[in-house]
């Protein structure tokens, strides 16, 4: 009896028209809006999981995914989760991942690479930086490769371009020149610092201040005193110091 009722179930298989699966095209939403109007989250006109191509307006702060051209925060906050290309206005620009555009505020900060000009009395890029960064605070974390202006600047990555302010920092090697009250850096040193107090770990170039200093000179150095770590041909000289 077991063996009749798998021969009549294997004979319906095979024998059985085959059925082709009604499958529905996936209804995928559209996640990119071209108009954003906010008064605060969630009171805004595109959820914040969308992004924007085009034009986003708030009054106080407004959140979305990526946002490709303007946008401009009245009294507040312009926040962006993903990356943004094109222009931000506000008392605040808040972009966790990359930028590419202009970015002027009272406090500016891009997550990752920046590229354009970021502007504030704080403007601080996590990753690497292409082009002008202005302000009270001007900080990139990574590889500065342009003009860096500002009361205090600071890069923590190498540095290319100029560096100019009241205080100037730079944590790896430094290749351009550095201009200000004091400059101070740990890396090398290859090409200029000149101020009222110059640091360099190590330069190739030209110090000039009143007072420079150095672990290891290969260059000039010009001030009313001039200190070389490694005593070549003298550790210190007023005036002029020097090592080829």
């Amino acid at each position: 009896m077991l063996k009749k009722f798998v021969v009549i179930i294997a004979a319906l298989v095979v024998l059985a028209p085959p059925v082709r699966a009604q499958v529905e095209e996936a209804v995928v939403p559209e996640i990119t809006k071209p108009l954003q109007l906010a008064v605060y989250p969630p009171i805004q006109l595109v959820p914040s999981y969308m992004s924007i191509k085009g034009l986003r307006l708030t009054l106080f702060n407004t959140v979305n995914e990526d946002v490709t051209g303007i946008s401009y925060a009245f009294f507040g906050v312009n926040q962006t989760t993903g990356n943004v290309r094109g222009a931000e206005f506000g008392l605040g620009n808040w972009t966790e991942g990359y930028f590419y555009g202009w970015q002027p505020g009272l406090v500016s900060y891009s997550g990752s690479r920046f590229v354009g000009w970021q502007g504030g009395l704080s403007a601080v890029t996590q990753g690497n930086f292409t082009g002008l960064q202005t302000g009270g605070v001007a900080w990139t974390e990574g590889f500065f490769h342009g003009c860096q202006i500002g009361l205090m600047t600071v890069t923590r990555g190498r540095f290319v371009g100029l560096q100019t302010g009241l205080l100037n920092a730079s944590a790896g090697e430094f290749t351009g020149a550095a201009i200000g009250l004091v400059n101070y850096s740990e890396g090398t040193v290859k090409g200029f610092q000149g101020g009222v107090v110059n640091y360099a770990e190590k330069i190739s170039g030209v110090q000039l201040g009143l007072v420079n200093i150095t672990d290891s000179l290969d260059g000039l150095q010009i001030g009313l005193g001039n200190y070389n770590g490694n005593k070549e041909p003298f550790e210190f000289l007023p005036i002029v110091n020097w090592s080829f």
